[in-house]
């Protein structure tokens, strides 16, 4: 089903999100970033041409087969603590799709077939742009690389986007308040950390200087930086799993 602009922002009265449906986007990210956004601005496309994942990496699904979005908050916390808003997105989506899904830090979504979803967050003026991409509908043969899947290969069903779209930004606004007050910062640690596929794994973390420190996982930092039995703190580095236990 494609998406539909009104059954969407109707499933969201409630609450401060604002959705736009566009058929066709060079990316979500950049469209809402040049877009002059207000809190609870969201972009969500059926397709988009030069989608955009973490470390620049690109993001393309078949049209409608994916649910690919931004959204734009301002958090009323310390921008030195918004490093924490990529795993409380992270852990909003698998909370939503289900005890089949997994995060993996900093901002991937895993079932056991595979890497389904990503998420990237970039700060833009007093505000951060969330970006997610997820492979809802897509077969086998669609999948952009082997280590890839989708919901559908996953569970067995493709959820209505028009239901999984406003479910999601639920789940991060109810987890963004959460995390603003402060008060349920402890249980959104451990929420996260039962979430993820990271947890407990011997590592690798290719840092942006080059350099490699590898460690087992023994928990992440109220800002969001995984913590390694050696002592190491990662607040930014492309992570390998290199045990399965």
């Amino acid at each position: 089903m494609e998406l539909q602009q009104t059954s969407i922002n109707d499933a969201l009265a409630q609450g401060y999100w604002s959705v736009k449906v566009v058929e066709s986007i060079d990316s979500t990210q950049s469209a809402l970033k040049s877009s002059s956004p207000q809190h609870g601005d969201v972009i969500v496309a059926e397709y988009q041409s030069a989608g955009r994942g973490r470390l620049d990496r690109t993001f393309e699904s078949a049209k409608g087969s994916g649910l690919l979005f931004s959204a734009f908050v301002q958090p009323q916390r310390p921008q030195s603590e918004w490093g924490f808003i990529p795993l409380l997105v992270g852990l909003s989506v698998a909370e939503v799709l289900g005890i089949e899904f997994f995060t993996k830090w900093p901002n991937d979504i895993l079932s056991d077939l595979g890497k389904v979803g990503g998420i990237l967050c970039e700060i833009h003026g007093n505000g951060i742009v969330i970006g997610v991409g997820l492979n809802v509908s897509m077969t086998q043969d669609q999948l952009p690389v082997p280590t890839a899947s989708s919901i559908l290969l996953t569970t067995g069903e493709s959820p209505d986007r028009n239901q999984l779209l406003p479910a999601i930004l639920k789940e991060i606004a109810f987890n963004l308040a959460e995390w603003e007050t402060g008060e349920s910062m402890e249980d959104l640690i451990d929420d996260y950390l039962d979430s993820s596929a990271t947890m407990g794994k011997r590592v690798s973390a290719q840092l942006p200087d080059g350099s490699t420190i590898v460690g087992t996982v023994t928990g992440i930092s109220a800002n969001g930086e995984l913590l390694l039995d050696s002592g190491a703190i990662i607040s930014v580095g492309d992570i390998t799993h290199l045990s399965i236990n």
